[in-house]
């Protein structure tokens, strides 16, 4: 008896939320300096919504990654744009230079984007989201 193949599973998401924080976009590193002003970055960033974490890949010598390694905590943004459509994720930041982040960080960051070129300075920036902002924003949860 013939079998009938089950459909394939679609890797792009149905929410509008998760698909606009998937598509290939630069985004925006927002994050206080020292003096209190504001250090604003593209970055590449990626989004798990299961773990509420936004991850950014940089060299460990970079600005904004020595300036968060020093603050760790510190309250940081990152945004997204296109047109009229934008998402903002708020929440506090550490750096962390542990191989399993990183390799974790550079998985997803080549998924959204491309391999990056290898850099053994790499660290990985996590964001634990705390706050959503925009017109494109995560769908209400149920009861």
């Amino acid at each position: 008896m013939p079998t009938r193949e089950e459909p394939a599973v679609s890797e792009t998401p149905t929410d509008p939320f998760l698909a606009f924080w998937g598509e290939r976009r630069l985004c925006m590193l927002a994050s206080p300096r020292p003096d209190g002003s504001i250090h604003q970055v593209p970055v590449g960033a990626t989004y798990d919504p299961g773990r509420r974490l936004v991850r950014v890949i940089a060299d460990g010598a970079s600005f904004k990654a020595r300036n968060l390694a020093a603050h760790p905590g510190a309250l940081v943004s990152v945004s997204q744009v296109e047109g009229a459509r934008w998402s903002t994720l708020e929440g506090t930041a550490t750096v962390t230079g542990e191989a399993g982040a990183v390799a974790e960080a550079v998985r997803l960051y080549t998924g959204r984007y491309r391999a990056p070129r290898p850099n053994p300075a790499r660290v990985a920036i996590e964001i634990a989201v705390t706050r959503e902002l925009g017109n494109v924003g995560p769908a209400p949860q149920g009861d």
